[in-house]
């Protein structure tokens, strides 16, 4: 598709040795390392690791002065009489040094109040950043721990089932019980000793088989999402950074390297979160899960090159949920700024430019530390401001090449084209070569009316096109495809025409067997919706129906990773 507006908005027994870990607090989103595989237990002991980074989210406006401090605040709602008082102490940890056979990580926040109090103080998985001054409160996430009575001192928070290995890990405390502020010393106390720190051990060895529980920074309790009984057991899908990844081994169950299921496809779906939800983009998916019965393997998401918030400092608390459920992560990248509704040229990415960006998102998929689907600047072919073809490709393979000298070897490097058959003549000219790509994308629709036309393309006339020009011309050959975005609209005319598409459309997959994932793009942003036009997927309930059963599907119900 064009422009789609603004994209906002993871055996022996040995002789026992000991394990300690530092931590640090940085910035950014949060996030969170997989283990896919455990080890045999050994014991560690703890150290505490003083923070660097924390701030306090309130909806007052003013507080003295906004600029940094040596406190952090909590009060509930109503606080010293103001009706809209509340504030949250927000802070921010980075795991880097946990190894892959740990297991039994245990994590205590630590933070210092100065007196006792007669409140209730909870720690919460948070998605705010602490690098954001004054952020408002946001939903709170899984409460972790509570401490019912504050102590003139330090305070201990059980937080372990949140930081179960490596990443940037978010947690806020909130209050209850005292409608006084509570303040707390923050990392600008000018006493080191003072400052809020996280004390981390975990054992070395073999878990048990069953998987631990993860929670949620920042999602709502109440979005759970049933999962039919899978018709194959499930095995563990996605590897740790350090294990040897799976390859296809010609029965169905297993996955490569670089993601790809040896039998069927994968089902996924980008559905946007907006402003009248909170911007919650793990409830936007949750919510269409509910709908149609079953857990989707692909969450796609567009990010930009802002490097801040939920549009650029990716992956984030969302999204590492997703991945700590077991869902797998498309980032598409887009070289703009959504929020200041800048785009950057493909020749201020190759320049150097854009380095720190670049960088420091390479360092946060390599954190996540399990493999994301990864595009940049999906659909150059209708970018024509960014450059020509040629700087395209230079600035894809100078972007590729700095995720590879940052050790950032979790990406799995997906080219997305439009497909459109008047575009043939550059795509030889727009791909960056083998070497630089895993996944050849595109991103048909059936739009019918929406853009003007009268026809109702079938399912396999939908996604045929660009399959047989890529046969034919042998771009990407032997590379797995993707519908990294597909979509219908409905039919006035013939009411029950889009739930039948939707319900023919695992056989459309069948009969183009190197399609290996399509990802339904659940958004009326790039069409207007009227009487005839509406791609979105649940726009009526004949339309949920029909793509309910297509993910019912056998073929798209991968026998891997949790239950679908």
């Amino acid at each position: 598709m064009a422009r789609h507006g603004l994209h906002r908005s993871t055996r022996i027994r040995t002789a026992p040795r000991r394990r300690a870990i530092a931590i640090g607090v940085v910035g950014g989103a949060v996030v969170a390392g997989i283990v896919a595989t455990m080890m045999p237990l050994l014991a560690s002991d703890d150290l505490s690791i003083r923070a660097a980074a924390d701030t306090t989210a309130t909806a007052v406006s003013q507080d003295g002065d906004n600029a940094a401090k040596t406190t952090l605040a909590t009060c509930p709602t109503r606080c010293d009489g103001n009706p809209r008082g509340g504030r949250e102490a927000v802070i921010e940890f980075a795991v880097t040094t946990v190894p892959a056979a740990a297991v039994n990580l245990r994590a205590t926040l630590r933070v210092h109040a100065w007196q006792q109090f007669a409140a209730t103080v909870t720690a919460y998985a948070s998605p705010l950043s602490a690098r954001e001054a004054r952020p408002a409160p946001a939903s709170a996430g899984d409460a972790l721990d509570s401490v019912t009575a504050v102590s003139s001192g330090f305070n201990e928070w059980d937080i372990s089932k949140l930081v179960t290995g490596n990443g940037i890990w978010t947690v806020s405390l909130a209050q209850s019980g005292l409608e006084s502020r509570i303040y707390w010393a923050s990392v600008d106390n000018r006493n080191p000793d003072l400052r809020p720190s996280l004390m981390v051990s975990y054992d070395i060895g073999a878990s048990p088989s069953s998987p631990t529980t993860r929670l949620t920074p920042g999602a709502a309790r109440t979005t759970s999402v049933p999962k039919p009984p899978p018709t194959v057991a499930p095995t563990t899908r996605t590897p740790s950074a350090t294990a040897t990844p799976t390859t296809p081994t010609g029965g169905c169950g297993s996955v490569s390297d670089k993601l790809v299921p040896s039998c069927g496809a994968w089902w996924g779906m980008y559905s946007p979160a907006g402003a009248a939800g909170g911007w919650d983009h793990g409830k936007a998916v949750t919510d269409v899960e509910t709908q149609v019965g079953r857990r989707f393997d692909i969450v796609h998401r567009y990010h930009d090159f802002s490097n801040a918030g939920s549009n650029g400092a990716f992956p984030d608390a969302y999204e590492l949920r997703q991945m700590r459920e077991g869902r797998l992560l498309f980032f598409a990248w887009e070289s703009r700024d959504f929020s200041a509704g800048a785009t950057l040229t493909w020749a201020d990415v190759y320049s150097g430019r854009q380095d720190a960006t670049i960088d420091a998102v390479a360092g946060r998929i390599r954190a996540a530390g399990v493999p994301v689907f990864l595009g940049f600047d999906h659909e150059p072919e209708d970018e024509p401001a960014k450059g020509s073809d040629a700087d395209f490709v230079r600035a894809w393979r100078y972007v590729h090449d700095r995720f590879a000298t940052a050790g950032t070897t979790n990406a799995v490097w997906v080219w997305t084209m439009m497909g459109w058959s008047g575009h043939y003549s550059r795509y030889a000219g727009l791909y960056p070569g083998d070497r630089y790509v895993d996944w050849v994308a595109y991103d048909p629709y059936n739009f019918h009316v929406c853009n003007g036309s009268t026809v109702w393309k079938s399912p396999s006339a939908t996604v045929g096109g660009f399959y047989d020009w890529l046969d034919d011309s042998g771009i990407g050959a032997g590379k797995p495809r993707m519908l990294a975005e597909f979509g219908t609209n409905f039919n006035s005319a013939d009411l029950g025409a889009k739930q039948r598409w939707f319900q023919e459309f695992p056989a459309a997959l069948k009969a183009h067997p190197k399609i290996k994932a399509a990802i339904y793009f659940n958004s009326a942003g790039m069409t207007s919706r009227t009487a005839s036009c509406d791609m979105t997927m649940n726009h009526d309930a004949s339309a949920v129906a029909g793509f309910a059963q297509a993910g019912q599907d056998p073929y798209l119900r991968q026998p891997t990773g949790v239950s679908r």
